[in-house]
């Protein structure tokens, strides 16, 4: 019989990221993954939205999701898999420029999803899981 091992969940929390606006953490670790939450294109030090100019809106998201791994000791190039939400899939090279720019090979495994609507009616939205190496 195979015994069952428990992992512990550890929330981890930056005001140098967007407050949760719900009942979710930023992130949880859970043993060596760290599974961050959506993140939008909110200015944490302003506490706001970045509108009307997709490049930025997008590098905010980075910067968002870049501050949650700073907070775990971790950084970007320890994210193993994206997901990212766009309203617009026209959009797609713009994401793909500022990856380019974000991140060095190997890069992480992604999916790119179109939707209806993200929260707060924003044009994008990614979440990651990260390893701790």
């Amino acid at each position: 019989m195979m015994q069952k091992v428990k992992m512990k969940k550890q929330t981890i929390n930056t005001s140098n990221a967007p407050k949760p606006v719900g009942p979710y953490s930023q992130a949880v670790k859970v043993g060596n993954l760290i599974f961050i939450s959506g993140q939008i294109p909110i200015d944490p030090k302003q506490d706001a939205l970045i509108v009307g100019d997709f490049t930025a809106e997008t590098k905010q998201v980075f910067d968002n999701l870049e501050a949650v791994c700073v907070e775990a000791s971790i950084g970007l190039e320890d994210i193993a898999k994206l997901n990212i939400f766009l309203k617009d899939l026209s959009k797609f090279d713009v994401v793909n420029k500022i990856m380019a720019e974000r991140f060095k090979e190997p890069y992480p495994a992604r999916a790119t999803i179109q939707v209806a609507r993200l929260p707060m009616d924003v044009n994008i939205e990614i979440d990651a899981i990260a390893v701790i190496q």
